[in-house]
This record gives C-alpha cells, sequence and structure tokens, in this order.
C-alpha cells in the first residue's frame, strides 16, 4: 500500500505535537517499518524546510530532512501535475498540487489531519486515527 503523508502529519511528529503526535507517529512507524510505502510530496519537504528552520538550528533542520529522505520516498511536482492541479475539483491550489502528485505516484491514501480540504480528492483522504484503523 502506498500513502502520501501531508505535511502537517509530518510535523506532529517532528515537533511533538499533542494530542496528535501519537497516531502520527505510528503512520511514520509503519513507513519506516516499510510495512506501507511512504511518500512525501516535493512540496511538503520544502515546505517542511522552512518551518522546521523556525523551530530548530540550521544544522538540526537539515538532519531532519536528509532523514525523511532516508525513510520516505518523493512524489514529484512537475508541468503534469501543475497543470492537473490547476484543473482539479480541489479548490486551494497547494492541496491540489498535493492530490495531483499523489495521483502520478499511484497512491492509495493521503494521510492528513486536513479532511475538510481534501474531501474533492480523486485520492481518498484519511486522517492518520482512521488509516491505522483500517490496517
Amino acid at each position: 500500500m502506498k500513502i502520501l503523508v501531508d505535511t502537517n502529519v509530518i510535523l506532529d511528529v517532528l515537533l511533538n505535537r499533542e494530542p496528535f503526535v501519537a497516531d502520527s507517529a505510528l503512520v511514520f512507524d509503519l513507513v519506516v517499518l516499510s510495512r506501507v510505502e511512504g511518500y512525501l510530496c516535493a512540496t511538503t519537504v520544502t515546505t517542511l524546510d522552512y518551518l522546521l528552520k523556525n523551530n530548530l538550528s540550521r544544522k538540526e533542520a537539515v538532519s531532519c530532512i536528509r532523514n525523511l529522505l532516508d525513510v520516505f520516498q518523493v512524489a514529484p511536482v512537475n508541468r503534469l501535475v501543475l497543470d492537473n492541479a490547476l484543473e482539479s475539483k480541489i479548490t486551494d491550489f497547494k492541496d491540489a498540487v498535493l492530490e495531483q502528485s499523489a495521483t502520478v505516484c499511484g497512491i492509495d491514501f493521503i494521510v492528513t489531519r486536513n479532511l475538510k480540504d481534501f474531501k474533492k480528492s480523486v485520492v481518498p483522504a484519511v486522517d492518520p486515527t482512521q488509516f491505522l484503523a483500517m490496517l
């Protein structure tokens, strides 16, 4: 099974955000243990770097990004993804890019806590708790 993990779920783990960290960490562990194939959208990686630098030193932020890249595959953002995102039923462009990047990679589920913005996604979106219950 392939999942694309949204930025908010990764930040839950990296920044130990309560009350979300427990289930988000379990999803992360499934990827680390290769029980599921985990992806991050390329835009997620750049967003994470920007946000981590606000909470960590530059060296710590780079280390976090490197560790994520060792665990997760990267779903590309290219011209096709961007063009398709402009035509998506999802009105938030950033979320539409994530959806279309997931589509290109054959992702089964987008794991996010932002379910309301993915209601019209062609790739089903579930929150970490729902995803864990499905397994």
